[in-house]
């Protein structure tokens, strides 16, 4: 069975780092100080989250049917998973916020959750 590496310390949460490799053939061993890539620091749900979006090419909608999730938890995710490999994420809370709300509703009423007219009506709010 083959195991991942782990991108932060299970006790304190501190980043690891690599200190040897070795060659499963020759068994040629290499020692020093090696960095992770950032893509070593998400979890296992948020790599299977980056290879999602990109067989979907960052189509959000084909992301929330391949996974089943509404657009504001795409989004949420997307956020997660940039900040796991540290970037800055600037949440533009007003407007985020209402964009949201509206992808949930339209996505609501594109599953038969609500009707049309309580789709307006929610949207109105």
């Amino acid at each position: 069975m083959e195991r991942r590496t782990i991108g932060k310390c299970p006790v304190c949460g501190g980043r690891l780092e690599v200190r040897r490799l070795e060659c499963v053939s020759c068994e040629t061993v290499v020692e020093g100080r090696f960095s992770q890539s950032r893509f070593d620091r998400l979890t296992p749900e948020q790599q299977e989250f980056v290879e999602v979006f990109l067989l979907a090419r960052g189509n959000i909608k084909e992301v929330e049917r391949v996974l089943g999730i509404s657009y504001p938890t795409v989004r949420n995710r997307l956020d997660a998973v940039l900040e796991a490999m540290g970037h800055k994420v600037e949440r533009d809370a007003a407007d985020g916020d209402a964009a949201a709300r509206r992808a949930e509703v339209l996505a609501r009423l594109d599953r038969g959750e609500i009707t049309a007219a309580e789709a307006i009506k929610l949207l109105r709010e």
